[in-house]
């Protein structure tokens, strides 16, 4: 059996969906079978590395609504397509879409379905026929939470198909380095964490946990770590009401040095706001460590799916300050209430969220859909 992922990038170039790529790849190449990669380069150029599998980086053209445009995105996989009995591809890539729709592979098709595409809506009509083609080609359309597809029009009419494998972590990969756990310590001195980590973009919704840190104790601080293009905006509401010495900035926090803030923090809070949070990974990482989770309930997110209300964390409405502040007094105040939604989180990452669970789901798709 061999498989041919497709995403957009590819580790080192780190994201959500390519950290799951990646996760997904290297666990089944451990398990002896073959699993390659063909992506766009987060650098100029075609590079082929073949170590313990092949990666096949094509170049960019051209970046347009977030999609690398690559005419040897379509070149490479007619050339490497009929190698592969599976090609599995991480969606939404309207590039891969074509590149499949050009090249026309006789071998099975697998659709990881990780968001809608929700932002660019009016490019959406014109590339929906092409997505609907796809859909209709695949064997099998891969969901994270069992819950998306209910507020999806463009899953809704292939139901058939569709089958749900949670994304799952490691958590051996966040080591707690030592020095920053201790520098941690000796910054915030008897301060209560709350903890969030995403890109500074608009369905994060971090303009309102900044909002809701104005009703909370002065000896509770929000750290807000991640980079993006709301950072001036975020740090003005910040200066703008004082609240420098509630609210912190990280910017970004390299993977090595992750484990230490989810170790040192008492709750990590997801306060996203629409459909563009599909899963939220960064809470079935903070789970691992037996953190109490807040996040919010989006309609058609599966974002309360993996955090369920009162038995790994607290879910309340999106955009609600209040209800967000409320929450991590309760979580605070409530030290029985905190214990149980601690080894609730726990339990549901141990039961549901980890990688080896995961790949073996992966697995045994691939061994269904070849039979």
């Amino acid at each position: 059996m061999k498989i041919l992922h497709i995403g957009k990038y590819y580790p080192p170039s780190f994201g959500g969906i390519e950290k799951v790529n990646y996760d997904i790849v290297e666990g089944l190449n451990a398990e002896g079978i073959q699993t390659d990669v063909l992506c766009s380069n987060h650098t100029k150029g075609n590079v082929f590395t073949n170590n313990i599998y092949k990666i096949y980086r094509v170049h960019t053209l051209k970046i347009i609504a977030s999609t690398p445009l690559s005419y040897s995105f379509i070149t490479t996989l007619k050339k490497i397509q009929n190698n592969y009995d599976i090609i599995h591809i991480h969606l939404p890539n309207p590039m891969a879409n074509l590149a499949v729709f050009l090249t026309q592979p006789k071998t099975k098709i697998v659709l990881h379905w990780h968001s809608d595409i929700i932002k660019q809506r009016k490019l959406m009509i014109l590339y929906k026929p092409l997505l609907d083609w796809l859909l209709r080609k695949a064997s099998s359309i891969v969901i994270t939470t069992p819950t998306y597809v209910e507020g999806s029009s463009t899953l809704k009419k292939y139901t058939d198909k569709i089958t749900c494998i949670p994304i799952g972590v490691d958590s051996k990969e966040l080591t707690i380095k030592r020095r920053v756990f201790d520098n941690l310590k000796e910054i915030y001195k008897d301060k209560k964490i709350i903890f969030t980590l995403g890109r500074l973009v608009y369905y994060k919704g971090f303009e309102y946990l900044i909002e809701a840190s104005k009703s909370l104790p002065d000896n509770i601080i929000i750290l807000i770590a991640g980079i993006g293009e709301l950072k001036d905006k975020l740090q003005e509401q910040i200066h703008t009401y004082d609240l420098e010495d509630k609210v912190k900035l990280l910017g970004r926090i390299s993977f090595e040095e992750l484990g230490a803030y989810y170790e040192f923090c008492d709750i990590f809070c997801l306060p996203s706001t629409e459909r563009s949070e599909a899963f939220g990974v960064v809470q079935i990482e903070a789970m691992a460590f037996g953190k109490p989770i807040i996040s919010t309930s989006i309609k058609g997110s599966g974002v309360d799916w993996v955090n369920l209300n009162n038995i790994s964390g607290i879910i309340v409405p999106p955009k609600n300050a209040n209800k967000l502040a409320e929450a991590i007094m309760k979580l605070l105040t409530d030290e029985k209430k905190y214990q149980q939604l601690s080894i609730g989180a726990k339990k549901r990452y141990e039961e549901v969220f980890t990688k080896d669970k995961m790949v073996d789901k992966f697995k045994n798709l691939y061994l269904e859909i070849l039979k």
